[in-house]
């Protein structure tokens, strides 16, 4: 399997599970994460793709630390404007939002564990 395919696969697993969970959750926590959700999709989505297609070469750490530092900033975007400004619970939402984030970051590794072309190297 390769790499972006990987990806995918793990990016459709997060948002399935977290989707599933929205499914139960209190209705007042529900709008919360499924913000994070769309936020770190939004976000994650490009960011994570521009890192699988960077595994591999020595522009890999520039990439990867220009994703955490977007991510950062999402989180800073929706704690300080997004979520007061929809009057969602800030602190569920956050939590949320990260956790998502933290589970698209393993996606990554878990990929990039996985070597370039998908054949179980790591590029060394």
């Amino acid at each position: 399997m390769t790499a972006g395919r990987r990806y995918l696969l793990g990016m459709a697993a997060v948002a399935a599970a977290a989707a599933a969970l929205s499914l139960v959750l209190p209705s007042d926590a529900r709008a919360g994460l499924r913000l994070a959700l769309g936020v770190a999709l939004l976000v994650q989505g490009p960011l994570g793709w521009w890192l699988v297609r960077a595994i591999g070469t020595e522009r890999f750490l520039r990439v990867w630390a220009v994703g955490m530092a977007a991510r950062f900033a999402a989180l800073v975007a929706c704690g300080l404007v997004v979520v007061p400004k929809l009057g969602l619970a800030l602190a569920p939402t956050l939590v949320a939002l990260v956790c998502i984030l933290m589970a698209c970051v393993l996606v990554e590794a878990i990929v990039a564990r996985g070597g370039p072309g998908g054949t179980g190297a790591t590029g060394n």
